[in-house]
């Protein structure tokens, strides 16, 4: 997962959470959380995510939904999901709320 965060980060992703879900959910570990300015740049991120886990580990994400619209952008990699959100969308779906029982590890913005 650490490559999916700095590839978030590097196309410039803010407010960068991951939840630890592993006591609290049966279908993943974790959820990375990030959100974009607009619509292109959520786009971005997602890309650069797919990207560099498929150029380090070979990995593709079983599911990836979301990519017409570019508001939320979700790509399940099984042990852990991507969340790439506009910020309307992050604050009406409030997935930090809806799983507050989840350990929350917030990551500051490269320099």
């Amino acid at each position: 997962m650490a490559a999916a965060i700095s590839a978030a980060q590097d196309k410039k992703a803010v407010e960068v959470v991951v939840l630890d879900l592993r006591k609290a959910s049966g279908f993943t570990d974790y959820f990375l959380i990030c959100t974009g300015a607009n619509a292109r740049q959520i786009q971005a991120i997602a890309d650069a995510v797919r990207e560099a886990l498929k150029k380090e580990f070979g990995e593709r994400p079983a599911l990836a939904e979301g990519i017409e619209k570019s508001e939320w952008i979700l790509l399940d990699y099984f042990d852990f999901v991507v969340h790439v959100f506009s910020r309307e969308c992050r604050a009406f779906y409030g997935l930090e709320r809806l799983w507050g029982n989840a350990e929350r590890r917030e990551l500051t913005e490269p320099a």
